[in-house]
């Protein structure tokens, strides 16, 4: 109970900072987004709205212009069962990574994420 009353505030100053802080999407030519766009089309961000590990994440898709959609595993609810059944564990921030062939691969750790968003854009 002690853990929960001091990681809720501590969550939603991290809302509020991150909220005022927020980085800009940036502007690009309609074609070069939409090949962006369908490069994340398979991907999914399994994690906790204030996570300050999953707003590190989410500020790297806001900054590098990325639509990914977030699944909030926030108490039982079938995104956390399936992190659960398909990744192996509940922890967040983890990406979905749906390949061209079906297969899927679960990538944890906030750094790797970020660093696997950020090859996305370059490549563009």
């Amino acid at each position: 109970m002690l853990m929960k009353a001091i990681r809720w505030p501590i969550g939603q100053l991290i809302l509020i900072l991150n909220f005022i802080f927020s980085p800009r999407s940036p502007k690009r030519a309609i074609e070069e987004q939409a090949k962006i766009d369908d490069k994340t089309q398979s991907l999914s961000l399994y994690q906790l709205p204030s996570c300050p590990f999953c707003v590190k994440v989410r500020r790297t898709m806001k900054r590098e212009g990325l639509k990914i959609e977030l699944r909030n595993i926030s108490g039982k609810n079938d995104f956390s069962e399936e992190l659960i059944r398909e990744g192996g564990k509940r922890k967040v921030p983890c990406l979905r990574i749906e390949k061209s062939d079906g297969q899927v691969q679960w990538l944890y750790e906030s750094s790797d994420v970020v660093a696997h968003l950020q090859t996305l854009t370059k490549a563009a």
